[in-house]
Parts: C-alpha cells; structure tokens; sequence
C-alpha cells in the first residue's frame, strides 16, 4: 500500500530511439509513396496515358483486347490502381481509353474497382501517416471540423466525389486528415464516382469515329501542305466534357448535400 508520503508511480518515459522509430515506421509508406510519385513524373510516365497516343496505337490495342480479353481487362484495373494511388493526373483519359477499350460497361466497371483500390490505397497510407497523429493533436478549430465532416461524411464525400470541380486526389487524402471511417469512404468512393466513370466511359465508347475524324484531318494537312508543315494530331479531352455532363454532375452533387442541409435545418427549428 503507497501512504501519503510515498512517491506516485509515474509512467516510464518513452526512450527517444523508440520515438524516433516509431515516427519513421509511421512516415515510411508515405516517403515511399512521394518517391514512387517524384520518379513517375521525372520519367515522363503520365505522358504515356494521352488519347494521342491511344489513336496512334488504336490496332495494337484493339488487337490485344480482342485476343486477351481478360488479360486486358485485368491488366488495366491494375494500371488504374497504379495511376490513383501516384495521384497522376490522368484519370480522365484512362477512363475515356476503357470505355474506347472495353465498351462503356466492363470499361466503367473496371475503371470504378481500379479508382476505388487505389483511393483507399491513398487513403490508408494518409490516415496512418498524417490523420492520427492530427487527430492527437487537433486543435479546437481543426476539431471542430472533423467532427463536423464525420456527422455526414457520406453525404458530403459523394458530394465531393460526384462534383468534377474538386481534384479527385484532393479528395483521397480530405477525409484521412478529417479522420472518415473506412468502410464510409470506400463505399462514398465507390458509389460516388460511378456516374462519372461511366458518363466517361460511354464517351470513350464512341472515340473511334472521333479518332478517325482528327487522322483524316491530319492526313489532308500534311498532303496539302507538306510533310514539314505545321500539322497536328491532337485530340482535346476538355472538348469530350461538354456542358451538359458538367451540369448533370453538380445537380447529382447537390442532391447528395440534400440530407445534411435538411438535417441542420430541423436542427436549428428545433433549437429554436
């Protein structure tokens, strides 16, 4: 029995060594992830994912999906995991390459399985590097807010997710800081990005005609003004994203706010 007099007991203090790599196990995944990013940029690796390129190599691929379905199939869920959790910023293209690759619904169903991997890829390895230790040592403010976003996290990450106008590797590394539960991202994530996956799929779909078009074009340049003359083959994915898409996007964003809205607003009748 300790009387009065007695000393407390006190905690043993952790060694420093121990801190340090304790801090450094944690820090790794994310170092290795910012290595494996700085190298594919500093390779050129996303400028092998354009819709240029696709039109220049329209029959080998097309051949290679014909032979080796599945393969393919397979091997471009995995290319997908790879180009999300690098956060290249090529999604759009790859989606619009499936959909051209694939048809609008294995192309769109691959793309949504490979983006949702790779998010949570992201996800983990931010939650884990940065989230926890924020959340230790959240301040008011910062507190505040995550308690705020996690009261409706789904509604508000199907929100961000269903909006083009938000980055989608913005959106991988939000809720890990804000401290979203796992299964509420992955399921947000995955249901969220379908409307957008297959809208660019369906546009993919139809790539062929476009492809052809823009080579005719090119063909015509080069035999009317020379092989040395200003021709270019290009083929712009901002003018596949019309108004319309962009409009239906942000109406399905805003529908998915509808419940926390509602919610704050019978909140503050109550209160009232």
């Amino acid at each position: 029995m300790i009387s009065p007099a007695d000393p407390v007991p006190s905690e043993p203090a952790t060694p420093e060594p121990a801190k340090a790599r304790a801090l450094w196990r944690r820090l790794l995944p994310l170092a290795i992830l910012a290595v494996l990013v700085a190298l594919a940029f500093w390779s050129g690796l996303d400028d092998y994912f354009s819709l240029r390129r696709v039109a220049e190599n329209r029959a080998a691929l097309t051949g290679f999906v014909r032979d080796n379905f599945l393969l393919a199939v397979m091997a471009y869920t995995a290319i997908y995991i790879v180009v999300t959790a690098l956060s290249l910023p090529t999604g759009a293209l790859l989606t619009i390459t499936g959909g051209f690759l694939f048809g609008p619904v294995m192309g769109g169903t691959a793309t949504v399985v490979g983006a949702t991997i790779g998010a949570t890829i992201i996800y983990l390895i931010a939650r884990s590097s940065l989230g926890e230790p924020l959340a230790a040592r959240a301040g008011p403010w910062l507190a505040k807010l995550r308690k705020g976003f996690q009261d409706d996290a789904m509604s508000y990450l199907l929100f961000l997710r269903l909006v083009p106008a938000f980055p989608f590797a913005v959106v991988n590394l939000v809720p890990a800081v804000l401290g979203v539960p796992l299964r509420t991202y992955v399921i947000a994530t995955f249901f969220g990005i379908i409307p957008g996956t297959f809208a660019f799929a369906w546009v993919g779909a139809g790539l062929d005609s476009i492809i052809e078009v823009q080579q005719e074009a090119y063909r015509q340049c080069v035999a009317t003004q020379g092989a040395g003359a200003a021709c270019r083959f290009e083929l712009d994915p901002g003018a596949l994203l019309t108004r319309e898409i962009i409009i239906a996007f942000v109406a399905l964003g805003v529908v998915a706010l509808i419940p926390p809205l509602l919610r704050r607003w019978r909140n503050r009748g109550v209160s009232e």
